[in-house]
């Protein structure tokens, strides 16, 4: 008797030595599901992810004096088929796969995820560069300047770095600054460098506003600014990006003006974009409208037209809903 109690004190004592250490550490699990019905621009009717399906795992560990530290999990898939996205040349975290620091001084992270530039682009997007019939974004920005020219598979990787260091300022007086750089050098044919990506970023009040600029590891730079201003119910943005090729003299310019109009439960977008590279001038236009079921579920419709030099003109059209959880 007298050693069982010993063992169930001992234990007892162990578990509530535990407690509060497992009490300042928290995981989180969440996602968005997004499916729809589309005829998309190649006219071929479609059940499937119209916007971008994931699954997400993040947490943090309070380990004292004002520090934490993170780590965030996250996997894209397809709704159609539950499939992941692009599964032969992408990763299973695609996403997302990193571990990190986070302080008074910011936050750094370590893994792969968005680069500097990507993590705040979307914001001067009314799709958020997530909608494949809509988003301006999606078609007329980063044309040659992909953040890594070889990384999935020996496939172009628009938008995350690999391998890589990632910075987040603390906000001051609504400016941060956000850095992405990778001390390995790329695989891709004919280069072989490293790649960054830094952004400057204003938010306060009525106004967000952006300057980005990224290289890549193979040469290639890019440029980006954008700019919001919300009043009331209405949010005007404007968007500008240049793309420069390294081994060729081609550079794409485009820019877009965009607009958002809340009505109760809806909201109301609009945008148009033209894009000029090398001797082409393409043209995007889209209309769209949300409405919320909810908080977290939210039906839509979505409208894209394009007017590209190279290709007939063309258009796409869908409904969808999604739920974020």
């Amino acid at each position: 008797m007298r050693l069982s109690a010993c063992l169930l004190f001992g234990f007892s004592s162990l578990l509530a030595g535990a407690q509060p250490a497992l009490a300042q550490s928290s995981v989180h699990v969440n996602g968005l599901l997004d499916a729809g019905f589309f005829r998309s621009f190649d006219k071929t009717n479609q059940i499937g992810t119209i916007q971008r399906s994931y699954l997400a795992f993040s947490g943090t560990e309070d380990l004292g004096g004002g520090l934490k530290a993170t780590f965030r999990l996250s996997t894209r898939f397809l709704m159609d088929d539950g499939s992941s996205e692009d599964a032969a040349i992408k990763p299973f975290w695609y996403d997302e796969s990193t571990v990190g620091l986070l302080g008074p001084w910011g936050h750094v992270r370590l893994g792969r995820a968005l680069s500097a530039m990507w993590a705040h682009e979307w914001e001067f997007d009314p799709w958020a560069n997530f909608n494949r019939i809509a988003s301006p974004s999606w078609y007329l920005f980063h044309t040659l300047s992909p953040t890594d020219r070889a990384s999935n598979s020996g496939f172009p990787e628009y938008g995350r770095m690999s391998n890589a260091v990632f910075y987040d300022s603390v906000s001051l007086n609504g400016f941060s600054f956000h850095l992405s750089l990778t001390p390995e050098r790329t695989q891709a044919p004919g280069r072989d460098g490293r790649g960054s990506s830094v952004a400057l970023k204003y938010k306060q009040g009525r106004i967000t506003a952006l300057l980005a600029h990224e290289r890549n590891g193979s040469g290639d730079q890019d440029l980006f600014v954008g700019a919001k201003y919300s009043f009331g119910a209405l949010a005007l943005m404007t968007a500008y990006n240049r793309s420069d090729e390294a081994d060729t003299p081609d550079v794409a310019r485009a820019g877009t003006v965009s607009a958002t109009y809340q009505m109760g439960a809806t909201t109301l977008k609009a945008s148009y974009g033209q894009q000029r590279v090398r001797d082409e001038t393409n043209r995007f236009a889209a209309l769209g409208a949300d409405y919320a079921l909810s908080r977290r579920t939210t039906l839509y419709v979505s409208l894209g037209h394009q007017r590209f030099d190279r290709v007939p003109t063309r258009t796409a059209y869908g409904v969808g809903l999604s739920h974020a959880f």
